[in-house]
């Protein structure tokens, strides 16, 4: 274990970035045009907490911790910095974006090379903290842990100083239990703990038995294993196609010790090395990159999408942000919503219409998109257009993305003829694709058909559904109305929004804008026989999730086949004003492609989301299994007959401990959670299942279980295994600890480590979960 002046520099000691970072210095930060005050930063000896003083009296001093940063953003590229700031200070501005729902902080430095110096060095440090491996992550976790208990700093743990480090590291243990691991420590007998005595107490106490039981059965070769015993390990637990060149590999990757390593062996560090890297982990690390044939009909994918994505928040008075745009981005999302509406000056805005949802300018939603749509994945971003500008305000829209855009915008179809089905996102890499209205068919554009300037066109279906809802929304929102006038923040009548209720669902479309959609056509939805025989391939429907839900219960192989040559996009409800979820896993069993969901709320829908795209590189795209993708396909989730879909298993999961959960309530020093354990099973209807453990007292820290579960499997491809650790509460709904979800198909099977990521689906980088995993054929 390293020393604590050491914790945090892991491979930086001596480093230019580093050294500036501990020395700090003056940055101006910002939050409004009139608050924009010098505040000193610097980065505390720990290199994992950023400090600044607070000039309020009686405050304490302000810290945040390298852990909780998402990105350091060099420029104007955050609201408050475009707002608050001139044009000409871009390249001295930049920001910390922040995990969770935690406020970003706008900087301004004294220079442009300061500016630059502070952003390579945060961004150097925090790649630096990423790379770490898991042991040196939960060295690093401890370590600080026992700086916080080290209450006058010397270096030196007292008996007292030893039990407030057990309930930081979330663990309750009595006075007896805590005097006994501190005498067997104290080998010097002076009262306190220091050196040595302290590296023997972090031994004791991250001393993991079940890694012994399982080395030890296997290490036939003077107490460690030899190459053949890796193997015969990799072969009977792991279920590896393993060869001895893949076990040496092994232990040249990961053996600590350099004697063991010459003969080839694994020792018992290297093995608890192997265990919580990449290759011990649950998830299978070939799935990592993009591994998938990519270049399939875009059809045939599912597609990370989003709803009303510019919303940070609610539906009905949230802000709306280009940062929304941005988060969604970053998280692989490949579909991208923009309601527009005429703004003032003549200017297209973007927000949540007949709403007291904050507007934004579409210039600046397309200029952050372009910036930031190939940042994590280079496969195509479609954006979806719901229109209801006048045909002026569509003019400048279609200038905007065709300027902003450039090239990436696709225009024109693929290719010199007519194409009968769609690009694949190979073919489409880096480029844009805009859904909306089209006023003619696509072969005009290989015609002299295409002389049409502007016409009518019925309004998207989400846009006629919000009205259709209008009678609740009306109410919801003259409920808001009333509140606002009485703090005389808004003026605007009922009788209004009546109209605006009232209003028919057509729109005038501008050619300008028309003749940019390509792929995506929106198109009234009339039933799988009449879109069948009407509808092109580029035509495509939306469906809110009721109706789709109500097809998917219904008729389930024809919305299948329906989803074979079209796209089809799923909504949430209008009533959804909190910005709830619906359960994603039924619209993907019918093989929908843009099922589009609330990125902004943390739910078990948007868990589901993310283990479902986890694998292929993280790319946003997920080749559709072949039974929904072959036009002879019967496959019905709802009733299951013999197919090739059907591949019978017996999924066998042993829960076995867990490491270092997260205090939930870390205000209350004696809070310690008892967390229990839920795995469950999201898929064709036969297939859902759950199955708790029982919940471990006061343990947070090394809890075990030791807890077998079984699960038939039906359909395994689209099966997804989820894990859930909460806090037990017998008086109230548990409390949230960690989860993490991926799809069965990229599990492996063995003795795996499950990283456990937040509800919002960040990293919490000590803890973790120990399993073994077995996916069986059945007998």
């Amino acid at each position: 274990m390293e020393s604590n002046g050491n914790a945090g520099r892991h491979g930086l000691e001596g480093d230019a970035a580093l050294h500036f970072l501990l020395t700090g210095g003056d940055l101006i930060k910002i939050r409004s045009r009139s608050w924009q005050k010098s505040r000193f930063f610097k980065l505390m000896e720990d290199c994992r907490t950023m400090w600044y003083p607070s000039k309020k009296v009686f405050k304490k001093d302000k810290t945040f911790l390298i852990d909780d940063i998402e990105s350091v953003r060099k420029g104007r590229r955050s609201d408050g910095l475009k707002k608050y700031t001139d044009p000409s200070e871009e390249e001295k501005c930049f920001s910390i974006i922040f995990k969770e729902r935690k406020k970003n902080l706008d900087f301004m430095a004294a220079s442009q090379e300061e500016a630059h110096q502070w952003v390579t060095s945060l961004e150097k440090l925090i790649n630096n903290m990423l790379n770490l491996n898991k042991k040196q992550k939960s060295e690093h976790w401890i370590i600080n842990c026992m700086r916080k208990a080290d209450k006058n700093k010397d270096n030196k743990m007292t008996l007292k100083e030893l039990k407030h480090f057990l309930r930081e590291v979330n663990i309750e243990v009595d006075d007896t239990y805590a005097e006994e691991i501190f005498k067997k420590c104290d080998t010097s007998n002076s009262g306190t703990l220091e050196d040595l005595e302290i590296k023997e107490f972090y031994d004791l106490l991250t001393h993991r038995e079940e890694i012994d039981v399982i080395y030890k059965s296997y290490a036939k070769t003077e107490g460690e294993m030899s190459t053949r015993d890796l193997l015969n390990f990799l072969l009977n637990e792991q279920r590896e196609q393993a060869t001895v060149e893949s076990a040496l590999r092994l232990i040249e990757k990961y053996e600590v010790d350099e004697a063991a390593k010459q003969k080839h062996h694994m020792t018992k560090d290297g093995f608890l090395m192997y265990l919580h890297h990449e290759d011990g982990s649950i998830f299978n690390p070939a799935h990592s990159a993009v591994y998938q044939d990519m270049c399939q009909p875009l059809n045939h994918y599912f597609i990370s999408s989003s709803h009303n994505t510019y919303l940070m928040e609610d539906q009905l008075k949230g802000p709306s942000s280009t940062e929304a745009y941005i988060k969604a981005l970053m998280k692989s999302c490949r579909c991208v919503e923009l309601d527009c509406w005429d703004g003032p000056n003549g200017e297209p805005l973007i927000y949540h219409g007949y709403t007291l949802t904050s507007k934004i300018l579409f210039k600046d939603v397309i200029t952050t998109i372009k910036d930031f749509a190939f940042k994590t994945s280079e496969y195509p971003v479609i954006l979806s257009l719901e229109n209801h500008c006048t045909v002026e305000q569509q003019k400048l829209m279609a200038h905007y993305l065709s300027s902003i855009l450039g090239s990436a915008l696709v225009t024109t179809p693929l290719g010199n003829s007519m194409p009968t089905s769609f690009p694949s996102p190979e073919e489409l890499k880096g480029k844009f694709l805009i859904k909306g209205k089209r006023l003619n068919k696509l072969d005009a554009v290989f015609s002299n058909n295409n002389t049409v300037e502007e016409d009518t066109v019925s309004e998207e279906d989400e846009a006629a559904d919000c009205k259709e809802d209008g009678q609740k929304a009306k109410t919801k929102v003259s409920h808001m109305v009333c509140t606002y006038q009485k703090n005389n923040k808004i003026k605007f009548g009922l009788t209004c929004l009546s109209s605006i209720f009232s209003q028919k669902s057509k729109i005038k479309l501008a050619k300008q804008l028309s003749d940019i959609v390509i792929y995506c056509k929106s198109v009234h939805f009339s039933g799988f026989e009449h879109a069948r025989d009407n509808q092109a391939f580029y035509e495509m429907s939306s469906f809110k999730e009721s109706k789709a839900f109500n097809l998917a219960d219904t008729s389930a192989t024809a919305f299948i086949h329906h989803n074979m040559d079209k796209l089809s996009r799923i909504y949430p409800a209008g009533s959804r004003t909190d910005s709830s979820n619906y359960n994603p896993v039924p619209m993907w069993n019918v093989g929908c492609q843009i099922v589009a969901l609330n990125f902004q709320t943390p739910s078990k829908e948007m868990q589901l989301n993310q283990g479902r795209f986890l694998p292929n590189g993280f790319c946003g795209y997920i080749l559709k299994p072949e039974f929904q993708r072959s036009l002879s396909s019967q496959f019905n989730p709802n009733s299951l007959t013999k197919g090739p879909w059907l591949q019978q298993k017996t999924l066998h999961v042993m829960v076995i401990s867990a490491q270092q959960l997260p205090k939930l309530n870390k205000d209350k020093q004696k809070s310690i959670v008892d967390p229990l354990v839920r795995v469950e099973i999201c898929g064709v209807p036969a297939d859902n299942a759950k199955r708790e453990t029982h919940y471990i007292q006061n343990n947070g820290f090394n809890p075990m279980w030791n807890e077998k579960f079984e699960f038939p499997i039906h359909v395994p491809e689209l099966a997804l295994l989820r894990f859930v650790l909460e806090d037990y509460d017998s008086t109230s709904q548990n409390d949230h600890i960690g989860q993490y979800c991926l799809p069965l198909t990229s599990v492996q099977n063995g003795y795996r480590h499950v990283p456990l990521l937040t509800k919002r689906g960040d990293i919490i980088p000590s803890a973790g979960l120990f399993v073994h995993i077995m996916l069986l054929d059945q007998k």
